[in-house]
């Protein structure tokens, strides 16, 4: 096979590093989790665009992302699907339908090409652009969600949802809090909120994150949380929070609240009332099962490299499925429901 002759000649065109995802021929790496001379990056989550970096590369949409939660460093962006060479290799950043600008990308060297995922997601959000399928040889996949249990339903229906219970919480004077991370999750829950129920307040982190990114996406007015707010103002309307904020001081202000989370974790029965949520909305910013495995299909690869999630099992049935599946460990925080309330995933 073509693959088994690339090896036999040469080393991987990536490599996986203690530094991060290194490709050697163009000395660059990519999402590395260690200080590098030169980063190409596939979203702003602090996982994945860390500080330290010499040089840092990213679309276009994520240079205010990045500027914002890294503050003075040397960094460029590119339009997706722009290719540009380094050492004579070729890259290109891809709709990976994430968050506000993640990417896949692409790398190309003598006719072998890779795509590194970062993090993705199928369905269209209204937020990100959606994700484009890449051809390539080898595909290097994140499996976060990767055990057929996790089955998405229709995003416009958890929207709908959301909506629905806001309505019940306002028409009963009660404060609807939301927990969204601030990146990618709160947006998107921001975008499909229907400001006709009632005031939408946000924590100051997502109030922060929603400024950086309010110059790309057209979202509902909305208020901030702050000291001066009345708590009285506060009934009946929509408060989207982190869920690290949770139990926070400002939550003291709210008269008998009801609480909500969206996470794709909420699909496990019994992850919703041991966080102590009201209620719990099936919404994740990452593939589900079928979303893998066709995003997978869609590339023609031949090898998958499985990283953080459910890494081996994922692994081990692409393998029954005829792929080249291996796994690698990174320093990638797949989301998982011990960490969702700590982490900014």
């Amino acid at each position: 096979m073509y693959l088994e002759a690339v090896k036999k000649k040469k080393p991987p065109l990536l490599q996986f590093s203690s530094r991060g995802i290194y490709c050697a021929v163009a000395d660059v790496y990519l999402d590395p989790w260690r200080p590098v001379p030169k980063a190409l990056i596939t979203h702003g989550h602090a996982d994945h665009a860390r500080w330290g970096h010499g040089q840092y590369i990213c679309t276009e949409a994520s240079l205010p992302i990045l500027k914002h939660r890294l503050g003075n460093i040397q960094l460029s962006g590119r339009p997706y699907g722009d290719r540009f060479l380094v050492n004579g290799v070729q890259f290109s950043f891809h709709p990976a339908g994430h968050v506000l600008g993640s990417a896949q990308i692409r790398v190309e060297y003598q006719g072998e090409v890779w795509v590194f995922t970062g993090d993705y997601k199928l369905e269209n959000d209204g937020v990100s652009t959606p994700f484009e399928p890449i051809r390539c040889h080898t595909f290097i996949s994140e499996c976060t969600f990767g055990l057929p249990v996790f089955d998405w339903q229709n995003p416009t229906e958890i929207h709908s949802q959301i909506n629905h219970w806001w309505a019940a919480q306002n028409s009963d004077k009660r404060s609807a809090v939301l927990m969204g991370y601030s990146l990618g999750k709160a947006q998107r829950l921001l975008k499909h909120l229907d400001p006709n129920i009632g005031p939408i307040y946000t924590h100051s982190s997502i109030t922060a994150m929603t400024e950086v990114t309010s110059a790309q996406v057209d979202f509902p007015k909305t208020l901030a949380l702050n000291k001066e707010v009345d708590k009285n103002d506060l009934k009946g309307a929509l408060i989207l929070a982190p869920p690290a904020a949770a139990g926070g001081a400002w939550m003291k202000k709210l008269s008998n609240p009801s609480t909500g989370y969206a996470s794709g974790w909420m699909s496990f029965r019994g992850a919703r009332r041991r966080r102590g949520f009201d209620r719990g909305f099936v919404l994740s910013d990452h593939a589900d099962w079928k979303g893998l495995l066709k995003a997978i299909k869609a590339t023609g690869c031949e090898k998958v490299i499985t990283t953080h999630g459910y890494t081996h099992l994922f692994a081990q049935y692409l393998r029954e499925q005829g792929y080249d599946a291996i796994t690698e460990k990174t320093a990638f925080e797949a989301e998982t429901p011990a960490e969702e309330t700590s982490t900014t995933l």
